[in-house]
């Protein structure tokens, strides 16, 4: 029973390992600083904010900044971002 043991551990250990890599890359794409919660807070439109309400931060902030970008300025478009 410890041959097993000792055979299976570092196979468990590394598929954690691996695991625990994709959570941690998953959660830096994700990250999002004080500043970008402050900017978008400051002049948000409630379309942003609905967005923030049903689909969480990052896609409020991509919809956000799709919106202040200079191709859409000019043409007023706002993207909405759907997950």
């Amino acid at each position: 029973m410890h041959g097993l043991a000792v055979l299976l551990f570092p196979a468990a250990l590394m598929l954690f390992a691996l695991a625990m890599e994709r959570l941690e890359s998953r959660l830096e794409r994700l990250n999002v600083r004080g500043e970008h919660v402050e900017e978008f807070l400051e002049s948000a439109q409630p379309e942003q904010l609905d967005t923030l309400a049903t689909h969480g931060f990052p896609a409020a902030l991509d919809e956000f900044r799709d919106r202040r970008s200079p191709a859409n300025s000019e043409t007023g478009d706002s993207i909405r971002v759907t997950q």
